[in-house]
């Protein structure tokens, strides 16, 4: 787990990334700069329980690609779910804030993410332990802000213009952030990947 000394600002960013592309970068940069982060942790996860069928890549592989997508020396392209067996984000949440209790952690998602939020283990316990950062994606404003998890939270929703706030705020508490856009999505990237005979 990469170190985060008290009061250091820090996004927490998993997921699959299956492969990582401009979309996934859009959001990285977008939470760093309108909640003023100090770093970043892009965090490669071994797999995805939600998304059945077709195993992912090799970890090792989108690790790689990650860290030449993401040459912000902010980012850090880490992948320590593994090593501690983790499957859950629930999980991920108290390991992190177990381990670095003094730190200022947010956790940072596509707007897409936050339409299934509610489908996640434990998702409201996460909302309740970590401030959460939703970044805008093509598509996915209108459904997300309607589902399930954003109108459960509704009350403790923050004004965008307050952004910079989240990271010192006490959960729950979360915004929705807008920026530029990319409409690339990895499953149609994967989609598009030749077949191995």
């Amino acid at each position: 787990m990469p170190p985060a000394p008290t009061g250091l600002r820090v996004g927490l960013f998993g997921g699959s990334f299956d492969p990582p592309h401009e979309g996934h970068l859009l959001v990285a940069e977008t939470a760093l700069r309108r909640l003023r982060l100090d770093r970043l942790w892009w965090i490669v996860s071994p797999g995805n329980p939600l998304k059945a069928g077709r195993p992912p890549a090799p970890l090792e592989a989108r690790m790689k690609l990650c860290r030449k997508l993401a040459d912000d020396r902010r980012i850090v392209v880490t992948a320590f779910e593994a090593s501690h067996h983790i499957r859950y984000t629930a999980d991920l949440v108290d390991l992190v804030l177990t381990h670095r209790p003094t730190a200022r952690f947010v956790w940072v998602m596509g707007a897409d993410n936050l339409a299934t939020f509610h489908h996640w283990q434990s998702w409201r316990e996460i909302a309740t332990r970590l401030p959460i950062a939703v970044v805008d994606r093509p598509g996915a404003t209108l459904a997300p802000l309607s589902s399930p998890a954003a109108r459960f939270l509704a009350s403790e929703r923050l004004p965008e213009a307050d952004a910079r706030l989240l990271p010192g705020l006490s959960p729950p508490a979360w915004t929705f952030l807008h920026g530029r856009r990319s409409t690339l999505s990895s499953t149609r990237l994967r989609e598009a990947r030749p077949r191995s005979s």
